[in-house]
C-alpha cells in the first residue's frame, strides 16, 4: 500500500516521534526501574503515553523548526 504524497509531512513526524519517544523512554526508564523483569512492560506503557504526546508536538513544532533551521543555513 503507498500513502498519497501529501501526507509525507505527517507520516515523517509520525515514524519521527515513534522512534525518538522510543528512545527516550527507554533510556528512562531504564535509568528508573533499571534492567529489571518488568522493564519491558514499564518502557511500553511509557513509551506509548510519550508517543501520544509527541506526535502532536512534532506536528506543530515542526514549521518552527524548519524556519529556524532556514534562518541558520547559508544559501549560498
Amino acid at each position: 500500500m503507498r500513502i498519497p504524497a501529501r501526507f509525507a509531512p505527517a507520516l515523517f513526524g509520525f515514524i519521527l516521534s515513534g522512534l525518538m519517544s522510543l528512545v527516550v523512554s527507554g533510556i528512562a526508564t531504564f535509568r528508573v526501574a533499571g534492567a529489571g523483569p518488568d522493564f519491558a512492560l514499564a518502557w511500553m506503557g511509557a513509551w506509548l503515553a510519550a508517543w501520544v504526546v509527541a506526535f502532536p508536538v512534532v506536528l506543530v513544532v515542526a514549521p518552527f523548526a524548519r524556519r529556524v533551521v532556514a534562518g541558520l543555513v547559508a544559501t549560498r
